[in-house]
């Protein structure tokens, strides 16, 4: 290679690396990858399946945008680069909802009723347990953050442990039934959920654009934080909500993902930096490469040999492995 052509190479790469170039990247490669599972080997009848693929793809867009910019507020509210919301016990609230209601009153209530009651039953139960939870304890007892965290786990642990107590008292069929309704699924989205959830997930990002400046120096620690004029309980509130509304949307929408924000999130800080107001959109424009490309690679490549969330969940599992053995938590 010559020296001009290897000096141009490196200054296509030195521009790529910088934020703005970078967040342009992943908004076009996200945009690109939309395009192609819409639009490559459509059938004969190709508006009934470009309208089934039109839902999977905004399902997918949505939790994406849901999930991602959960785990940067999240992360950043905590100091620490592996936790994730599913520590606040979402996916566990998930699971009780609907075991304890298979159990008490029958798996034909889950089954047969409407999609949007369900969804709002579902949000409003796990953001309004999530939201008491931590205001009785960060606003009223005034304990620490880390304790909060600490308790969110625990209490995750417990709902758990009930969930599976009760899955044991359940017959073989409502077992089998309710099984597949905690099961995450990005192809299997409900129309009608579509609207009502972007509609909240964009209310609950646009709420944090008075408040982005104070973001960033939130991610300098809370002394630092309080020593320049934060109000650190009050902004942590404000996203400790944002959190349980994205994180509630898209549970209710598409099911418990652990693993899923974890991955976009450290890509995202590796592209971008951690300003949030880059970093949450390279978080978005990463989940949606990563879940629209993936379905893209399980259907025209693989003929659905496996599930995305699968997939999703193993390959988090080794990009947490990595962060823990990399020391790269904080």
């Amino acid at each position: 290679m010559s020296a001009p052509v290897r000096s141009a190479a490196s200054r296509v790469v030195a521009a790529v690396r910088t934020p703005r170039i970078a967040l342009l990247v992943l908004a076009a490669l996200a945009v690109g990858v939309c395009l192609a599972f819409l639009f490559t080997d459509l059938p004969g009848k190709w508006e009934y399946a470009l309208g089934l693929r039109w839902r999977t793809v905004a399902g997918m867009v949505i939790a994406a945008a849901a999930i991602g910019a959960a785990t940067v507020l999240f992360q950043t509210i905590t100091a620490n680069r592996i936790l994730t919301p599913g520590i606040m016990g979402f996916d566990a609230v998930f699971l009780a909802i609907q075991t304890v209601v298979a159990f008490a009153i029958g798996p034909a209530l889950l089954v047969s009723a409407p999609p949007l009651a369900s969804w709002g039953v579902e949000l409003v139960l796990m953001m309004g347990s999530i939201v008491l939870l931590y205001w009785w304890l960060f606003q009223r007892r005034r304990l620490d953050l880390h304790v909060i965290v600490l308790a969110g786990l625990i209490l995750g642990v417990l709902f758990r442990s009930v969930t599976g107590f009760i899955q044991r008292l359940l017959d073989p069929d409502t077992f089998a039934i309710v099984q597949d309704l905690t099961f995450a699924s990005f192809t299997s989205v409900d129309r009608e959920l579509l609207v009502p959830t972007a509609v909240l997930v964009a209310v609950a990002l646009a709420s944090l654009w008075p408040i982005r400046r104070e973001l960033d120096v939130l991610s300098l620690g809370e002394t630092t934080a309080v020593s320049l004029g934060v109000e650190h309980r009050r902004v942590v509130m404000h996203v400790i909500v944002v959190i349980s509304a994205l994180v509630a949307a898209s549970t209710a929408l598409v099911g418990p993902v652990t693993f899923f924000g974890l991955i976009v999130a450290n890509l995202a800080y590796g592209a971008v930096g951690h300003r949030h107001l880059r970093s949450v959109p390279a978080s978005i424009a990463i989940g949606v490469v990563a879940l629209v490309g993936g379905q893209l690679i399980l259907d025209r490549v693989l003929g659905f040999g496996t599930e995305l969330p699968v997939v999703i969940e193993f390959v988090g599992g080794l990009f947490f492995i990595l962060l823990v053995l990399t020391g790269r938590a904080r």
